[in-house]
């Protein structure tokens, strides 16, 4: 017989349902990490205004690991992980702050949403790509990503869901969308 899931999980992912966010941001549930911990969720993201691949500016993973045991590294009982990716301008990709820039944004998110948390820890990577021969075709880009993770306050997951969308949108030089404000997306026909 499969024990009970936790309550304590239980009311973390209930704090992850209904927030609505800007219309380029598509998220899915996807299959959640089985090792680290007994209880996870992972989440995907794409922003994309239009859904067609071609115009995908970033894309992310947010996951949530529960032990109700506790796992010292953690410093708790949950750890949520992110991980946001975009291209970027490739004058941004040799700026020498382009790390702290990335970490900032994070920072600010989270701060910004309010989301509780302590032991963050994470790494900023750009990749620049020069093509060379038939790939001149395409261009040179510049991608930036964010790994980062951190142990939550409260069991009150929304904020950081939300944080980690501000930093999806931030990476894929969306312009920020004031309090109060919906933005609205393409109308169909």
């Amino acid at each position: 017989m499969t024990a009970p899931i936790p309550a304590e999980f239980l009311e973390a992912l209930t704090s992850l349902r209904g927030h609505r966010f800007r219309t380029e941001v598509h998220l899915e549930e996807i299959p959640a990490p089985t090792r680290i911990a007994p209880y996870a969720l992972a989440l995907n993201a794409e922003v994309n205004p239009t859904r067609d691949p071609e115009d995908m500016l970033g894309h992310g993973r947010f996951v949530v690991l529960h032990d109700p045991a506790g796992q010292d590294a953690w410093h708790g009982v949950f750890r949520v992980i992110v991980m946001a990716k975009a291209d970027v301008d490739v004058e941004m990709g040799v700026d020498p702050m382009f790390g702290e820039a990335g970490w900032s944004w994070l920072v600010d998110a989270l701060d910004d949403a309010g989301a509780g948390y302590h032991h963050l820890s994470g790494t900023v990577t750009r990749v620049l790509s020069e093509t060379f021969g038939g790939l001149v075709l395409q261009s040179n880009g510049t991608e930036m990503e964010v790994r980062a993770s951190w142990t939550p306050n409260t069991v009150d997951l929304g904020p950081h869901l939300g944080a980690w969308v501000a930093l999806l949108g931030a990476l894929c030089g969306l312009e920020p969308i004031e309090d109060g404000v919906t933005a609205l997306g393409p109308r169909l026909s």
